[in-house]
C-alpha cells in the first residue's frame, strides 16, 4: 500500500498566477455590480424553483400567483432569471407592476434570461457563489418551490445562514406539501432525532404551505413586527 502511494505521479498544475489575479478582479466586479444594482431596489423576496417546470404545471401557476400577490404587498421579486418557476415568478411580479429582478447565470443548458425581467434589473453572473450572495443579502424572505439540485443547494445554503445567525432570521417558506414532506420527514427522523445533527428549533425555521394565501399572510404577519433591512 505504501509503495503504491509513493509511486503516484505528481498531478499537472497549469494555472498561472496571472490568471488567478485577473479572476479576482472579475469576481470583485460581479460583487460591485450586484450590490449597486440591488441596494436601490428595496425589499425583495427571492423565489427559487426548477427551470424545467412548464406553463400550465400547477407549481408554475402557483409561483406566478404567489409572486403577483407578494408584489402587490410592495415586495420586489428576485429569481435566478431563467425559465420554469423563475419565469413564472418574474411574470407574476410584472403582472402586478412590481419590481422584477433576474440574477441570471451562464450555464451550458436551460439557463437563458426570461422575458419578464425588468430591463434595468437584469443581472448576469459567471460565479454561483457571487449570485447566491446577492440572493441572500437583499432578500426579505425566501420561497422554495419544487426544484432540483440547484433549488436544494439554495435551500440548504439559506437554512444554514439563518441557523448559524450569519444573517438575520428571515422567513423561509417551502411550497408544496406533496413535494417537500418526504425530505422534511427525513430531516426530522434521521438528521434530528436519530443522529442529533440539528436541533428542533432549526427545523422550526422552515414553514411548509400549499397556497398563495398562506404564503402571503405569513410574510404580512412577520413584517408587522420585524424590520425590513439587508441581511448582512
Amino acid at each position: 500500500m505504501n509503495g503504491t502511494l509513493k509511486n503516484l505521479k505528481e498531478r499537472d498544475w497549469t494555472e498561472t498566477r496571472a490568471h488567478s489575479s485577473w479572476q479576482i478582479f472579475k469576481i470583485m466586479a460581479e460583487f460591485v455590480e450586484g450590490f449597486e444594482s440591488l441596494a436601490k431596489i428595496g425589499p425583495c423576496i427571492s423565489i427559487f424553483g426548477s427551470a424545467r417546470t412548464k406553463p400550465g404545471n400547477r407549481y408554475y401557476e402557483l409561483a406566478q400567483e404567489i409572486s403577483r400577490r407578494l408584489a402587490e404587498e410592495g415586495f420586489g421579486i428576485i429569481t435566478g432569471g431563467g425559465p420554469g418557476v423563475m419565469e413564472a415568478a418574474n411574470k407574476g411580479a410584472q403582472a402586478a407592476h412590481g419590481k422584477s429582478v433576474g440574477a441570471n447565470i451562464t450555464l451550458p443548458h436551460e439557463q437563458n434570461p426570461n422575458d419578464f425581467i425588468d430591463p434595468d434589473k437584469r443581472l448576469n453572473f459567471d460565479y454561483f457563489f457571487v449570485r447566491k450572495v446577492m440572493f441572500t443579502k437583499y432578500s426579505q424572505g425566501f420561497v422554495m418551490m419544487p426544484g432540483g439540485f440547484g433549488t436544494m443547494d439554495e435551500f440548504f445554503e439559506v437554512a444554514t445562514l439563518i441557523q448559524t445567525k450569519k444573517m438575520e432570521e428571515t422567513p423561509m417558506v417551502l411550497v408544496g406539501r406533496e413535494y417537500w414532506s418526504g425530505l422534511l420527514e427525513w430531516i426530522r427522523t434521521v438528521m434530528m432525532e436519530k443522529e442529533s445533527n440539528i436541533n428542533p428549533q432549526d427545523l422550526g425555521l422552515l414553514k411548509l404551505f400549499d397556497t398563495a394565501d398562506e404564503v402571503v399572510e405569513y410574510f404580512r404577519v412577520f413584517y408587522t413586527t420585524n424590520k425590513l433591512r439587508p441581511n448582512f
